[in-house]
């Protein structure tokens, strides 16, 4: 075995870790390997991405014949036909006018694209006075530091300062009320209103735009109340706001359309994606951004100069972009979205059947994502890593955030899949 001492592994507790490493070596379909030998079912899809399961040949033979043609490209005054195919596929299935497409590398990438976009675009409209930023409690937005200063997650923000000023944040959409609710609950839409309460503090036309998640991922899968998306498009209309939707984890088929914005029937100014993008096979992210924006910024320049001076050394690479072409015709080919889509009710349903495990203190779900919520034992998160390992000991591998397990089974999962996931939940957690 390699040396584990020179390694920083990212939101792991290392010296826990290295004590009794869990190593993946191979991955194929709904499963994983480890160096032991254990296969292991995925039932988080890796981290969100694998959408479409592990090992795709379509995807491998892309990669492969892209990088035997050209293995990169400057992105800056050049670039490749894949890089546009990308963007064209994309756009076929992005809501209404979402049709423009600046790649990054992350989601964290995305949504640090995204908030320049949001600036950039109120300045080129000679409203540069516009310089805050509205996101939500418990949230989620990467971990740059614009991310984090949109972000929710205490544990994410406490030890990296102030962030960006001018950053404010509306109340989570967890409610009691809500408890093991399948779906959207029926309390709390009155929370958007918090959104008018800045307008009202601060003025609403000092908001550049409004960040969240359509259904909160990395917290534990908060879905949004009834009405809840639909009033923070009416206020942001109302003030000149856009609306963005980090869709990094419920994009691409998650909730059993192309976007959680399509499912729940909201249109945002601006999309953030990654994971799915490219099935995870190569790092990938993007800003879907409606033609009015793209116009209305590309328009203020000078003629001839460069309209956004911003960009990554990776932005749409070559492999990136073959991968995610190779995974657009996958989901188009399969009907991957629509497979999803059907799957979910019994998903659900078998989820929402460990309601009487003792441990067990919320349920939350919608499409293909499952939250469950244990009661705390010691300190934060204690229980949910003891949880964790002995999933992992049981040939399961999930998702845990502090004291919530986090399920998001690849979309081609079959019913058996559901049901080993769910017997495996609920024989460790019944022991725990």
């Amino acid at each position: 075995m390699a040396d584990l001492d020179h390694y920083w592994l990212p939101f792991t507790p290392n010296r826990l870790f290295k004590k009794d490493p869990r190593l993946l070596v191979r991955a194929e379909g709904m499963y994983f390997w480890n160096d032991r030998g254990d296969r292991l079912l995925d039932g988080c899809s890796g981290l969100f991405c694998c959408a479409l399961g592990h090992g795709r040949p379509e995807i491998l033979d892309a990669i492969s014949q892209q990088y035997q043609a050209l293995d990169f490209g400057t992105p800056f005054q050049y670039s490749h036909p894949g890089a546009f195919e990308l963007a064209g596929m994309l756009a076929d299935i992005t809501p209404g006018n979402l049709n423009r497409f600046f790649f990054a590398n992350s989601g964290s990438e995305a949504v640090d694209t995204a908030m320049k976009i949001a600036l950039l675009y109120h300045r080129a409209g000679g409203e540069g006075q516009r310089q805050r930023f509205v996101s939500r409690e418990r949230s989620y937005h990467g971990v740059n530091i614009g991310g984090i200063s949109l972000s929710g997650m205490v544990k994410n923000r406490e030890s990296f300062g102030s962030g960006l000023p001018g950053v404010v944040h509306m109340r989570h959409t967890w409610l009691e009320e809500n408890r093991f609710t399948p779906g959207q609950g029926e309390h709390g839409e009155d929370l958007a209103d918090d959104l008018q309460r800045f307008v009202d503090l601060y003025g609403g036309d000092t908001i550049a735009a409004c960040f969240v998640e359509p259904i909160a991922g990395s917290t534990g899968i908060l879905v949004p109340p009834r009405g809840y998306l639909e009033r923070l498009r009416q206020i942001c209309d109302r003030h000149g706001i856009l609306l963005v939707f980090d869709e990094v984890i419920t994009g691409f088929g998650r909730t059993g359309k192309p976007f959680a914005a399509q499912t729940f029937g909201v249109l945002p100014d601006l999309i953030t994606v990654a994971k799915g993008l490219s099935n995870g096979a190569v790092p990938m992210g993007a800003v879907a951004i409606s033609d009015a924006i793209y116009q209305q910024i590309t328009a203020s320049a000078p003629e001839g100069g460069i309209e956004f001076f911003h960009g990554y050394t990776y932005s749409a690479h070559p492999l990136a972009c073959a991968a995610g072409i190779a995974t657009q015709q996958i989901f188009r080919d399969e009907g991957i979205f629509e497979r999803s889509a059907e799957l979910a009710p019994y998903f659900l349903e078998r989820v929402f059947d460990l309601r009487g495990v003792p441990v067990i203190r919320d349920i939350r779900g919608y499409g293909l994502l499952g939250g469950i919520e244990l009661a705390p034992a010691g300190g934060l998160g204690q229980r949910g890593y003891a949880a964790l390992q002995r999933f992992y000991a049981a040939g399961l591998i999930v998702r845990v955030t502090a004291d919530t397990v986090i399920l998001a089974p690849a979309l081609i999962a079959e019913r058996e899949h559901v049901d080993r996931i769910c017997d495996t939940l609920r024989e460790v957690l019944s022991a725990l």
